[in-house]
C-alpha cells in the first residue's frame, strides 16, 4: 500500500471513496512481493500493480465490489494447469490478495490517512495489518512510528497490539517489509494471527565522489533506481548544478571530510569515481570502516592493484579491501558513461539482491532472490 502512498494520499485529501488490494504473502515466482497494491476509487479509476498484469483485471472487480458491500477479503491467485488462461499467475506463483474497502467514513480511515501521509512525505513508519486470522480482525490496521508509539487497533486482546507495534518497529530499524505471526491475544502462544508489516522509510543514499561525465550518468540511473543522490568533489568548477540537475545535493569538499561528518547507514552506497590517490586512499580508508551496504571505487585494473597497495600503507586490512568493489561494476563490455553506469547500478543491485550477475539464460538459479537487504526506495521489501 505505501507503494503508491503519494497518489493515495491525494485521494485521501480529495475525500474520495476507495479500496485497496495488498499483496500479502507470495509463493514460487511472484511478479511483485508482499506490500505491493492496487488501489481503485468510487469512479472507477486504478492506480499501483499487483501482479504485473497476471490478475489485474480479477484485483480491479474485488475492489470495485468490496466498495459496494464494505467486506474486506482475503483471495489466492496460482497457476492453473489445465487453463493457463484463466484468472491466475501462468509465471507459476501463487499471491495471496488481501482487498479492504476505505470509504470516507470508515472508522479507521484515520489510520490509513496518517500512514498514507507520513508514507508521501518521506517520513519513517509502518503499518501493521491482520492478513490471516479470525474474519472480525481482518484488514485491522495499526500505525506504527520508530519510537513505538502507535495508532489504530487490531482488536481482540489489548495485548496484541503492544507486541504488535514491537515487532513492527524491528521491521521498520531494518527498512524492511515483511509478514509476522502472533498468537491472537499478543503472546507466542495460542491461535496465531498473521500481520503484513509495511514499512515506509526514507530513501536510501547514493554518494558519488568526484564529478566526472560518469557520475552524470550514475546520477542519473541512481534517480531512477530510487535513491537520494549526492554529488561531491573538491573541485568547485566541476561540481555544478548545471552538470548535475537531477542530483538531490551537490557538496564542495574533500571526500573523506565529507564522509567523515555525513550521515550513512546499512542501506547507503558510496560509488568512488574520483581514482585519483590523493583522494581515494583517504576515503577509502574511511570508508571501508562503515557499515554502508556497498563501497565501488572506478580505475583500471593497474590502479586498482596500486590503490590496494596504498590502502594496505596506511593500515587497512584484508578483511575490509574484501569489501571493495573494484573495479567497479559488473562485466557488461560498458564504454559510454551510460554504459558504466548501468554496470554500476547493475552491481548495486545484484550486491543488495544476491544475485549472481550471470546471465539468467541457461543458469538454474532463482530469478528473484531474497537479499541481504531493503530495497532502494522509499518502501522496504521482503529482502
Amino acid at each position: 500500500m505505501l507503494d503508491i502512498a503519494e497518489e493515495l494520499n491525494r485521494w485521501v485529501e480529495q475525500g474520495r471513496d476507495f479500496a485497496i488490494a495488498t499483496v500479502v504473502a507470495v509463493s514460487g515466482s511472484g511478479p511483485r512481493q508482499p506490500g505491493a497494491a492496487l488501489a481503485v476509487d468510487g469512479e472507477g479509476t486504478a492506480i499501483g500493480s499487483v501482479s504485473g498484469g497476471c490478475v489485474e483485471g480479477a484485483v480491479y472487480e474485488l475492489c470495485r465490489q468490496a466498495l459496494q458491500d464494505g467486506e474486506t477479503v482475503l483471495e489466492r491467485f496460482g497457476y492453473s494447469d489445465e487453463d493457463a488462461f484463466a484468472v491466475g499467475l501462468t509465471c507459476g506463483g501463487i499471491i495471496d490478495i488481501l482487498v479492504t474497502p476505505v470509504p470516507a467514513d470508515a472508522p479507521g480511515r484515520g489510520v490509513f490517512a496518517a500512514a498514507l501521509a507520513a508514507a508521501a512525505s518521506g517520513e519513517a513508519a509502518a503499518v501493521a495489518r491482520v492478513t490471516d486470522g479470525p474474519s472480525d480482525l481482518l484488514g485491522r490496521a495499526l500505525l506504527v512510528r520508530p519510537d513505538g508509539t502507535y495508532e489504530g487497533g487490531l482488536g481482540g486482546h489489548p495485548e496484541l497490539d503492544r507486541t504488535s507495534a514491537a515487532e513492527a518497529v524491528a521491521l521498520l530499524d531494518a527498512g524492511r517489509t515483511g509478514t509476522v505471526e502472533i498468537g491472537e491475544d499478543g503472546s507466542r502462544c495460542g491461535r496465531p494471527l498473521t500481520l503484513l508489516v509495511e514499512s515506509s522509510v526514507p530513501a536510501p543514499r547514493m554518494i558519488v565522489f568526484g564529478a566526472i561525465d560518469f557520475a552524470s550518468a550514475l546520477v542519473r540511473i541512481g534517480k531512477y533506481l530510487g535513491y537520494h543522490v549526492t554529488v561531491c568533489d573538491a573541485r568547485p568548477v566541476f561540481a555544478t548544478r548545471t552538470r548535475f540537475p537531477e542530483a538531490d545535493d551537490l557538496v564542495v569538499e574533500w571526500p573523506h571530510k565529507y564522509l567523515e561528518r555525513t550521515d550513512v547507514d546499512g542501506r547507503t552506497v558510496l560509488c568512488v569515481l574520483t581514482h585519483d590517490a590523493k583522494f581515494d586512499v583517504p576515503l577509502l580508508e574511511l570508508a571501508l570502516r562503515l557499515p554502508v551496504a556497498y563501497v565501488g571505487a572506478m580505475g583500471s585494473r593497474r590502479t586498482h592493484e596500486d590503490r590496494n597497495r596504498r590502502l594496505r600503507e596506511v593500515g587497512v586490512t584484508e578483511l575490509e579491501l574484501a569489501r571493495l568493489r573494484s573495479p567497479i561494476g559488473l562485466d557488461l563490455g560498458a564504454r559510454t558513461p551510460e554504459e558504466t553506469a548501468l554496470s554500476i547500478a547493475a552491481e548495486i543491485v545484484a550486491n543488495r539482491r544476491g544475485g549472481s550477475g550471470v546471465s539468467l539464460t541457461g543458469a538454474h538459479t532463482p530469478i528473484h532472490h531474497d537479499g541481504p537487504q531493503a530495497p532502494a526506495g522509499r518502501l522496504g521489501s521482503v529482502a
